[in-house]
């Protein structure tokens, strides 16, 4: 090694590492559960695999390029590894966390300028429009037309909604479920609307540590502005994001996925279930589940709706295999298609189970997984809804 680098604190794991395949396998029994190990079959695309590009660059066998940039940008920094890795009790220092070193090897080829040409432009239209689709703000709230859902004014939630909430078709059917079945059941709540952004969760696992730092910023002054105490995120990224990184940074709010307040409401017997004679099987989404530990309440959710069968699929939990959309892969594409990829495994698993429904609490995995269902040929045979969609058994 030439000079000094920030992999200089990293330098016990990534000596360490005994490539024992632990972050690639189940500790119970013999089932991948990384995605990208099982998308391209090669270990250098695992846990174990980042910790040796990140030794060999270390001791300069390897230079920080595309080639690097092209394993590195196909983690979905789903913490599969983590959850598995975590029980070697040599292994637990503060530094051996796989997805945290990824996203800082992610930051320097930011700051190198070696970012793959789908990340680059995916970081540059969050930059310039507050979006990654390059809509303008006046189109943010048009999910929200004739649902009569207020702007913000000091009621007692934001829903915040997010970007794919806001803009893709999948999403957007999504939040006004939501929004429905909060409002009808009596939730103060409000929207941004035209004031609302990105949450900057894809955009720190990108690396581009500089722009999520402008990002938090902005929603931090606008939270503050108007007033906002509580915060009921649509999607899990928003969420890990606020819940995880913006108190960091001075931003206070109490911070909740939209799953928790649904349980609460029902709890309440606020909430009207209807009896559904169907079979269900739930997917974990990586951001509500491995990140922020939330297993039990979608859970919960599905097993008070009368008549409603939950089974499980046999990656489930803290095992569950990822969409493959995380980690900024739902926008850059960084993983590709085809027959292997995460998302349509994950669809064969839930398929295996014999479930006619695929539940999801996340509208990155529910666009992952509808489009995976057609290209697997299951139209009509296993159908992917959001839990609240489940609940109002009916188009929004």
């Amino acid at each position: 090694m030439a000079t000094e680098t920030f992999l200089d604190q990293w330098v016990t794991s990534l000596y360490t590492c005994l490539r024992c395949r632990e972050c690639v396998t189940s500790n119970a029994e013999y089932k991948t559960v990384c995605p990208i190990q099982e998308r391209y079959g090669f270990f250098s695309y695992s846990a174990g695999g980042m910790i040796a590009i990140a030794r060999s660059l270390y001791d300069g066998h390897l230079n920080w390029g595309s080639e690097v940039a092209s394993v590195l940008y196909t983690c979905t920094m789903c913490r599969a590894c983590a959850s598995q890795c975590g029980n070697i009790y040599y292994l637990t220092n503060e530094y051996f966390n796989v997805p945290y070193l990824v996203e800082k090897m992610r930051e320097e080829l930011v700051n190198r300028g070696k970012v793959p040409p789908p990340v680059r432009d995916y970081l540059k239209s969050v930059e310039l429009y507050g979006n990654p689709y390059q809509k303008p703000r006046s189109k943010r709230a048009k999910w929200a037309e004739a649902l009569g859902i207020p702007s913000y004014s000091g009621q007692e939630f934001l829903f915040y909604v997010g970007d794919v909430g806001s803009f893709d078709e999948i999403g957007m059917k999504i939040a006004r479920a939501v929004s429905f079945l909060l409002n009808r059941n009596g939730v103060s709540m409000g929207i941004l609307g035209n004031e609302e952004i990105s949450d900057g969760n894809e955009v720190k696992a990108l690396g581009e540590s500089g722009l999520f730092e402008i990002i938090a910023e902005q929603n931090i002054q606008t939270f503050k502005k108007l007033g906002v105490k509580k915060i009921v995120t649509l999607s899990p990224h928003g969420y890990n994001s606020f819940k995880n990184e913006y108190g960091k940074k001075g931003g206070d709010f109490e911070v909740i996925h939209y799953t928790h307040l649904l349980m609460k409401l029902i709890e309440e017997k606020k909430v009207v279930l209807p009896e559904l004679k169907t079979c269900v099987t739930y997917h974990d989404p990586c951001y509500l589940g491995r990140h922020n530990q939330e297993y039990e309440v979608p859970r919960k959710i599905l097993k008070s709706i009368p008549g409603l069968e939950l089974i499980e699929m046999g990656f489930s939990k803290e095992e569950a295999f990822c969409c493959g959309g995380g980690g900024g892969n739902f926008f850059t594409s960084m993983l590709e298609s085809g027959v292997n990829s995460p998302s349509r495994i994950r669809v064969r698993q839930a398929k295996d189970t014999g479930a006619e429904v695929l539940a999801v609490a996340c509208p990155l995995c529910a666009k992952m997984l509808y489009d995976a269902v057609k290209d697997e040929e299951l139209d009509g045979k296993l159908k992917v809804k959001d839990i609240a969609e489940i609940i109002l058994n009916k188009e929004v």
